[in-house]
């Protein structure tokens, strides 16, 4: 029986998908446990409220290494209608809620 260890654990189930993918893309086995609980947001305890990304034991530091090169990918962008630096993932200012514009970050 395969030892398998957390990987990674919070409340953002998009992202949770977005690595699940990227990391099985990569050929990491991925389990993401914690999901059907997330329809009790409000509802069930705030530690109950997460997603978990679990991995083999054998593959966990590939897959963390594969997941700090996706942060070293995605540089953060400034929002032109504020200014604010807001991270590559968002696709919205999180301050203004300006849509991001690529011009201006180049």
């Amino acid at each position: 029986m395969e030892a398998r260890k957390c990987l990674v654990a919070g409340g953002n189930l998009l992202q949770a998908h977005t690595w699940k993918g990227l990391l099985e893309a990569g050929g990491i086995v991925v389990e993401l446990r914690g999901e059907a609980l997330m329809g009790g947001v409000g509802e069930l305890p705030v530690d109950l409220q997460t997603v978990e990304l679990w991995v083999d034991e054998q593959q966990l530091d590939a897959a963390r290494q594969q997941l700090a090169q996706l942060e070293a990918q995605q540089p953060q962008w400034q929002c032109v209608q504020c200014q604010e630096f807001n991270e590559a993932s968002f696709e919205l200012c999180w301050q203004c809620s300006a849509e991001r514009c690529e011009q201006h970050n180049e």
